[in-house]
C-alpha cells in the first residue's frame, strides 16, 4: 500500500482543532485551496455520515468531492474515504488526472501536547490499480503541498479566534 503521511502542529487546543474538522460551519472557512469558493451540499459529519461539497477556482470549473466517514472518535481520530463526485454524489474520475485513485482513505490523529495540537494525517489509495498507485506515489509533493496550504489556512482561522 502506498501511503503518504504528514504532520502539522496547530497552536490551539485539540478540542478546537477537532471541532474545525467536524463542524461544516467552521470547515467552510478554511478547507481547500486558497481563494477557491467552497460550498457544502450535505454535512453529516459522524461515523457513517458524509460530507459532500463543491469547490471552484476563480478561473476554472466546479469540482465536487465527497467524504464518507467510517470513524470519528472525539477528539482523537477521524477516518474517511474521499472521492471526486458529480453533483449527485456519484464517484467520478479526478478532473486533473485519469489515473488518480478513485478513492483515498484518510486517517487523522489529533494529539494534544502542551496546549498545542499535533495532527498526523495519512492518506492511502483504496483498491487502486498499479497505474493509480504509481500516480498517487508520484503525487506525494502535490499532496503534501496541498494539505500544508490548507492547514496554514486553518492556522490563520484559529489565530483569528473564529472558534
Amino acid at each position: 500500500m502506498s501511503q503518504i503521511e504528514l504532520t502539522h502542529t496547530f497552536h490551539a487546543p485539540r478540542e478546537l482543532v477537532f471541532k474545525a474538522f467536524t463542524d461544516s460551519e467552521h470547515l467552510q472557512h478554511w478547507w481547500g485551496p486558497a481563494g477557491w469558493a467552497f460550498h457544502v451540499s450535505t454535512s453529516d459529519i459522524r461515523s457513517g455520515g458524509v460530507l459532500h461539497y463543491s469547490q471552484k477556482p476563480d478561473d476554472g470549473d466546479v469540482m465536487w468531492v465527497k467524504f464518507e466517514y467510517s470513524e470519528i472518535i472525539t477528539p482523537e481520530r477521524i477516518v474517511y474515504t474521499s472521492y471526486f463526485s458529480d453533483e449527485d454524489g456519484n464517484v467520478i474520475r479526478a478532473p486533473f488526472d485519469d489515473t488518480w485513485p478513485l478513492r483515498v482513505e484518510h486517517t487523522y490523529r489529533f494529539l494534544e501536547q502542551e496546549g498545542k495540537t499535533v495532527l498526523t494525517m495519512a492518506g492511502a489509495p483504496v483498491s487502486a490499480t498499479e497505474d493509480e498507485m504509481k500516480t498517487f506515489r508520484d503525487s506525494q509533493a502535490m499532496f503534501q503541498e496541498g494539505f500544508s496550504g490548507t492547514f496554514a489556512q486553518l492556522d490563520s482561522y484559529l489565530s483569528a479566534g473564529s472558534i
